[in-house]
């Protein structure tokens, strides 16, 4: 079928692509009959420059006794210019998953939209849950997808967790360009401070902690990122921008709230004033 045949007639009527019967993939229609909606769909790589547009920087996910809390600071960087110092980068696409991003901003989020709205049809078509394995596979195609994008200097590398209903627990997956799906355990990190907010997380993490300690050992993480990596952007104390916290357990997403998350970011900080090494 041809993409004409997802163009609306002109006395408004849908094409016979939107009444035939599809599949449970929303990605799949836009690839077979507009695929220059996609991520990357548009772009050609062949003699593209680079372009410059804002990155989205460190992101911590971390597994505890009741699910996976995912944290990420809130600076976008473009080049050696502070492009945001407020940005989200922590996205729930559904009721029991979240996705942090890492690489362009601008990007990233759109396959995030997609991913939401390709969940959403899915649900809609089967009348269940896509499974957590599936979610993640379904980004995976997304990143391949985007592959064109990264010879322009526009990667995307995000971080899946969510809580897996059928396990009973939460899991965390990774991915590289090439949509490579890779399940981590205990904990993860990208972004630029990934280096160190992953060395933070094997002295910090252990097994068995309750939600407001894996909560303090994310914020712990991603000040050690900020403090060896300018494109990490630490406690803006002055300014009251804290990092974005999700936790996710068998209830669903929760977003933890600026007024419970800025204790806990005072109490880090206040411990480092003599001890600015962190925990020993």
């Amino acid at each position: 079928m041809s993409a004409s045949s997802a163009v609306p007639s002109a006395d408004g009527r849908l094409g016979p692509a939107f009444r035939d019967v599809g599949g449970t993939s929303f990605v799949d229609f836009l690839s077979a009959h507009a695929p220059h909606l996609l991520p990357g769909g548009a772009s050609n790589s062949s003699g593209a420059s680079t372009v410059a547009a804002p990155h989205g920087t460190t992101i911590v996910a971390l597994s505890y006794a009741g699910g996976v809390v995912v944290a990420g600071d809130r600076r976008a960087t473009m080049g050696t210019v502070i492009a945001r110092r407020d940005m989200e980068k922590v996205f729930a696409p559904d009721e029991f998953c979240a996705v942090g991003i890492a690489g362009s901003a601008g990007v990233a989020i759109e396959i995030v939209k997609l991913l939401q709205v390709e969940l959403e049809h899915y649900e809609k078509v089967e009348g269940t849950l896509l499974s957590l394995e599936g979610k993640a596979n379904r980004l995976a195609s997304m990143i391949r997808g985007n592959l064109g994008n990264v010879f322009r200097g526009l990667t995307v590398l995000p971080v899946f967790a969510g809580f897996d209903l059928a396990a009973g627990t939460g899991r965390i997956f990774s991915y590289d360009v090439t949509g490579g799906c890779f399940e981590e355990f205990s904990h993860h990190s990208i972004g630029s401070g990934s280096v160190f907010a992953r060395g933070a997380l094997k002295k910090l993490w252990r097994p068995g902690l309750d939600r407001e300690q894996a909560a303090r050992t994310a914020v712990e993480a991603l000040y050690d990122a900020a403090d060896d990596d300018s494109a990490t952007g630490g406690p803006d104390v002055s300014r009251r921008i804290w990092p974005s916290v999700a936790v996710l357990t068998s209830s669903g997403v929760a977003f933890l709230s600026e007024e419970e998350v800025e204790p806990v970011v005072r109490e880090v900080v206040e411990a480092r004033a003599d001890n600015p090494g962190g925990a020993r």
